[in-house]
């Protein structure tokens, strides 16, 4: 071989290593790649991955596959990718669901899923539940905001009427929490049931019909390893929301009327005042419970610093959707029923595969350790998460911070995002700061109403004093209309498949933006620290170190 074809052989050999080094060094994200994900995840072979199913166990699996390919450590059980989780399912019997008010114009009844969406109750099978009723307006106690609606009011043993929501004028996503608090609020109180009525407000962001939509769906709770199904309120044995008909006979003989109360609920600032109704309420349900298990997939990349690699990062996205629709009377049962979830949330989970990817290929390990969190029953009520965040991989103490992955709304060239709960710390500078470079900005909640803040996995780390953002793509260039048009329309449906036009290269810059954002909080010389005086820092994490906002 002459000299020349010597060189000429040996650049070959070394020009790929070299390029490699390169791209490991600076990573480079594939719209291919992110697509070949949610192919994957979103085939109607899985059947929509719903908590407990096949389908869902097949793509747990897909998922640890992936982990396991590229090197990571499991963080399940016993050494294994998965923590498995029992879970408590309930569902309703053939005999339908009724709740009758008894008042001044005698008793009128109604019946689950037309006026009322009356809810079950798994540790009473067969509910016959009756008490008298008190308004209590919001249902909503906090003196930081001056909340006290039960000042004044006896509800023990009764059943409390709440306006669904929160005060017009109070911090988003701190309304959204005490909203969500509620039932843990009247049981304290002594209530033993909760009824909720729409304002204003709430019935434009929610319609009773975007309601009984998803008036059958099972209910599920985790089950802890000593076999007690979780509910922190378990003194309120039974629940129900009420639309226009069923609101009115409640307030039959009351001072007010609904319509003056939602009247004054729509001011800023305004808090119907409580008191004793005329009426009283029956509320009957059937049902019938069962025990599913499902995993969650657990992946751990150590950190290289020795003095940080015992703190951890988590990176999660829920891998579960919702399965398959039932056959709806009068349809077609040939019609595409399968929820394959390709946005919600496979674009989730194949952004943290990336992510995965790039972080343990790169030849510089990022400083603390990182957890890759593929949750179950995100759908279900935020359980998987919730599970994990009670019983972690590491002790909670050591996880500083998380970010998650929920349905990334991969239709537009998005030019911003959306971090959820970013005002409330570190993480909401360090996320700007990362992703600036890409010419990304950060923006605002643009649909407070739809209170997102408690309803995706970063809230239950919240609420075990982790500061936490959800990260989403925002409602520049195009991003409000596709938004708009995606909750009205494929969001849950099976439309949510592999046919829409999905914008596969804004999914591999989803990806490099993700990667920034957990590379910074993993390599900063300062962990995310809640600010001081915040809200959820100060009710959750109290004694913890906090930053100057």
């Amino acid at each position: 071989m002459t000299r020349l074809a010597l060189l000429a052989a040996a650049t070959a050999l070394i020009l790929p290593a070299s390029l490699t080094a390169q791209q490991v060094a600076d990573p480079v994200f594939s719209a291919a790649a992110v697509r070949a994900h949610v192919a994957f995840l979103a085939d109607d072979l899985l059947k929509g991955r719903d908590t407990g199913s096949e389908g869902h166990e097949i793509a747990a699996r897909y998922v640890a596959s992936q982990f396991a390919q590229l090197g990571l450590k499991p963080g399940g059980d016993g050494g294994d990718w998965y923590q498995r989780i029992a879970f408590q399912k309930t569902d309703r019997a053939q005999t339908p669901a009724t709740l009758t008010i008894t008042g001044p114009g005698g008793a009128k009844s109604f019946t689950h899923a037309g006026d009322v969406l009356v809810g079950m109750n798994a540790a009473e099978p067969h509910l016959d539940v009756t008490a008298p009723l008190v308004f209590v307006g919001y249902g909503l106690e906090n003196a930081r905001f001056g909340l006290n609606d039960y000042a004044g009011l006896d509800v023990k043993g009764k059943i409390v009427v709440t306006l669904r929501g929160y005060p017009k004028g109070l911090p988003s996503e701190e309304g959204a929490h005490l909203s969500a608090s509620k039932a843990q609020m009247a049981q304290a109180h002594g209530a033993i049931g909760m009824l909720s009525l729409g304002t204003l407000q709430s019935m434009k962001a929610r319609p009773w019909a975007r309601m009984v939509q998803f008036a059958d769906e099972p209910d599920f709770t985790w089950v802890s390893p000593e076999g007690t199904p979780f509910d922190e309120a378990s003194g309120i044995r039974a629940s129900a929301s009420l639309n226009d008909p069923a609101a009115e006979a409640v307030f039959a003989g009351a001072s007010t009327t609904i319509a003056a109360i939602r009247k004054t609920a729509d001011k800023v600032g305004g808090k119907p005042k409580g008191f004793a109704l005329k009426t009283s309420v029956t509320i009957k349900a059937d049902s019938v419970s069962q025990r599913v298990t499902s995993p969650n997939v657990v992946a751990i990349l150590p950190g290289s610093d020795p003095a940080l690699k015992d703190q951890y990062v988590v990176l999660s996205a829920h891998l579960d959707h919702i399965g398959v629709s039932p056959v709806k009377p009068g349809k077609p049962a040939d019609k595409d029923r399968i929820n394959n979830g390709a946005l919600d949330n496979g674009a989730g989970i194949a952004t943290m595969l990336e992510v995965a990817r790039a972080m343990a290929q790169s030849p510089d390990k990022p400083r603390r350790s990182i957890i890759f969190l593929a949750s179950t029953g995100e759908e279900k009520g935020l359980l998987g998460a919730d599970y994990y965040a009670r019983h972690p991989s590491v002790p909670i103490s050591q996880i500083v911070g998380n970010v998650d992955l929920d349905m990334p709304l991969l239709l537009y060239p998005f030019t911003d995002l959306i971090a959820f709960g970013a005002d409330h710390s570190t993480l909401g500078p360090i996320v700007a700061k990362a992703v600036a470079p890409m010419g990304v900005k950060l923006s605002p909640d643009p649909m407070p109403q739809e209170t997102i803040f408690v309803r995706s996995d970063h809230y239950k780390f919240v609420k075990q004093g982790v500061p936490a953002v959800f990260l989403a793509t925002g409602y520049a260039n195009g991003g409000e209309k596709a938004w708009g048009d995606f909750l009205n329309g494929a969001y849950h449906h099976p439309g949510d498949d592999m046919n829409q036009k999905i914008d596969w290269e804004a999914g591999a810059r989803f990806a490099q933006a993700n990667y920034r954002i957990t590379r910074a909080m993993a390599d900063g010389d300062t962990p995310p620290l809640w600010f001081a005086r915040d809200f959820f820092g100060d009710l959750f994490a109290p004694q913890a170190q906090k930053a100057t906002k």
